[in-house]
């Protein structure tokens, strides 16, 4: 009786697999990344075809409340005001911040109608989410803060994203960058905040701007905003592959 069970579970996630496949190969999914020859990149490839065939593309991840609110840890190089750290950073992170971020704004480009670059009050006036979440590193700790920003669907709305569009690439002032897929750019929680628990964002955590992607690991969420490439190919910004981390880290 115990060996049917594991078979019929077997046979389930086989099936579930196959269907997911299917779905990708049909065009209801989008192609996966490529996987560069590479076995391990082939396993991230199954990974995110099962998660996106098989898990709700609409699932929220949990959120708390204020009192679940915890010290948030800065794990880079910290303040960009720190001479030690300004290396890290451009001059025009460093103008910007001792302008108090006036002169800020986001470029929003590539696959859409109306490439424009956004103030953080233009970002404001397209409405705004807050979310207590929890942040998980790759490097083994977690924390939770509460975050407000901008959805990041409304900002490709806004700037008339384009049918051809498949992925939307962030790119930071400290040189570091990254991708998504449209579903987790479209995702509810997925927004550009400008404030953390209750505060304008502070230099350390990413100012003035950063990305929260909720429904994956923390690398995924780029600091120091400067500019977004919405893109037709897949394109990897940052260190992921090169660097042998997986490019999909969905959670």
């Amino acid at each position: 009786m115990r060996k049917k069970r594991l078979i019929s579970r077997r046979q389930a996630i086989l099936t579930g697999l196959t269907s997911a496949g299917a779905l990708l190969l049909s065009g209801c999914l989008k192609k996966a990344p490529p996987t560069y020859g590479n076995i391990l990149r082939m396993g991230d490839d199954l990974t995110y075809i099962a998660q996106r065939g098989l898990l709700s593309q609409r699932a929220l991840a949990m959120e708390y409340q204020k009192s679940d609110i915890t010290s948030f840890p800065v794990t880079d190089i910290g303040d960009p005001a720190d001479p030690a750290s300004k290396n890290a950073y451009s001059k025009d992170y460093q103008q910007l911040q001792q302008n108090n971020y006036k002169d800020f704004a986001l470029s929003v480009e590539g696959c859409v109608a109306k490439p424009r670059k956004y103030s953080v009050d233009d970002l404001k006036k397209l409405g705004a989410r807050t979310q207590i979440t929890r942040h998980t590193c790759e490097e083994g700790w977690s924390a939770i803060a509460e975050w407000t920003g901008v959805p990041l669907s409304a900002v490709l709305r806004d700037a008339g994203i384009l049918q051809t569009a498949r992925f939307v690439c962030f790119y930071g002032f400290d040189k570091y960058g990254e991708s998504i897929d449209m579903l987790d750019a479209f995702h509810p929680q997925t927004i550009l905040a400008h404030t953390m628990n209750g505060e304008d964002l502070p230099a350390r955590n990413g100012a003035p701007l950063r990305l929260r992607v909720e429904t994956q690991l923390g690398y995924k969420n780029v600091k120091f905003l400067q500019r977004i490439v919405v893109t037709d190919k897949f394109t990897d910004p940052g260190p992921d592959i090169k660097s042998g981390w997986s490019w999909y880290t969905g959670i």
